[in-house]
């Protein structure tokens, strides 16, 4: 049905391609590019083996636009799916309106200098988009994505009003290391050392990173510690979500993360500011990235799962007053790498981009200008969600989250 091309190979992009090959029907013709080509190569291979499809491979610089443009118009896809780092979301958007092809990314753009994220400049593309007659879709991973996707099939099917939202974010897994990231270290301590933020009562209540703890009992996981973070999918629920009176997002970390962390900041390994080491300017952040075990090596040692959802309180669609309601996927990691050689956490962002894509290749999910989650009907992108290896669950809470 369509060509589509991918940009990054990490393994979030793993998973994406391999699960787009597995489904050919609407994937018909998959071209995957990054800075680093053997990375792109090893995933074809990988796919070619699972599934039998051929993959087609290039290097690309995703922050030369007059390069990635060219690329983008000697391949002529229907979408191009930006896996890459966040603060290249914007380099690549401009390739696509030059280009004149639909955009899809897992997350938000956040500038290199700055530990900061959020929509507005994404946002700012809207006319943009709309008057090349073109759709972006921002955000289609599991949070921010499947998590907003969540929210509004509530609201579509059991909840009126959305008036308290938390979102909690477990990975219960155990990779066997003394210290990795199940994501892009750069992107992933750039967000879990900045301040934590959440909604409350139209405005932004702001607090020191991983000062604010609560436990939690998660399904087939067990009892985890998680704080409070800030997380994109808070920016636009609470504007699509008028009526949200509180909005929060959880993440768990165990003991040893948090030591590991503390120490590393302590001692500058996090920042983000240049320094001059034997004569080169260098990020501490960057190098530190680089050091660390890649996510994507972490698939074959990985054991445990994940479970992340939303817990959300309103009116209650049947006019039985307030209900509290609890909407959640769990994912386990060895499950995830048999199918695809990539542990859980980035099969949960790679399936759901897949299944965002899809949306859009299908029409299922259409329009012109710059869209987040929130604004599609969630029915069909859930139920292939379920059909391709995250399905989800729903149960009634006694009442919303007690702190």
């Amino acid at each position: 049905m369509s060509k589509v091309l991918i940009i990054g190979a990490g393994g979030v992009s793993s998973v994406a391609v391999h699960k787009m090959a597995m489904n050919n029907a609407i994937f018909t013709d998959i071209h995957l590019a990054s800075r680093t080509k053997a990375k792109c190569d090893a995933i074809a291979q990988s796919v070619k083996s699972r599934t039998g499809v051929d993959i087609s491979t290039y290097e690309i610089d995703a922050e030369e636009v007059p390069a990635l443009t060219r690329l983008i118009k000697q391949i002529q896809p229907k979408l191009v799916v930006n896996l890459a780092l966040p603060y290249q979301d914007l380099p690549i958007m401009d390739a696509c309106l030059e280009a004149g092809v639909n955009y899809l990314d897992t997350a938000n753009y956040e500038p290199k200098d700055e530990a900061k994220f959020e929509y507005s400049w994404q946002w700012a593309y809207q006319e943009k988009f709309r008057e090349k007659g073109l759709m972006a879709l921002l955000g289609s991973g599991f949070d921010p994505g499947v998590t907003s996707v969540f929210a509004m099939w509530l609201k579509k099917h059991k909840l009126e009003t959305i008036r308290q939202l938390d979102i909690l974010d477990c990975n219960g897994g155990d990779h066997g290391q003394a210290f990795a990231t199940n994501f892009n270290p750069e992107i992933n301590i750039r967000e879990v050392t900045a301040p934590a933020r959440h909604w409350a009562n139209g405005e932004w209540v702001e607090t020191p990173a991983l000062t604010i703890r609560q436990q939690f009992e998660f399904d087939e996981v067990g009892q985890k510690n998680m704080y409070l973070m800030y997380h994109e999918e808070l920016e636009s629920l609470s504007k699509f979500l008028p009526e949200l009176e509180r909005a929060r997002f959880w993440m768990t970390f165990g003991d040893e993360y948090i030591k590991h962390l503390t120490v590393l900041q302590n001692v500058g390994m996090t920042g983000i500011e240049p320094i001059t080491y034997q004569g080169k300017d260098i990020i501490p952040l960057q190098f530190l990235a680089a050091v660390l075990p890649k996510p994507e090596t972490l698939g074959e040692t990985t054991k445990g799962k994940t479970n992340i959802g939303d817990i959300a309180t309103g009116d209650a669609r049947d006019g039985s007053g307030e209900k509290t309601f609890y909407i959640y996927n769990i994912c386990d990691h060895e499950d995830a790498n048999a199918e695809t050689g990539n542990q859980a956490v980035s099969y949960t962002t790679g399936v759901p981009a897949m299944v965002g894509a899809a949306m859009m290749l299908t029409g299922k999910w259409a329009g012109e200008g710059v869209f987040n989650m929130e604004q599609f009907d969630p029915d069909p992108f859930l139920e292939m969600l379920g059909n391709n290896g995250l399905p989800w669950q729903v149960k009634e809470l006694a009442g919303p989250l007690e702190f």
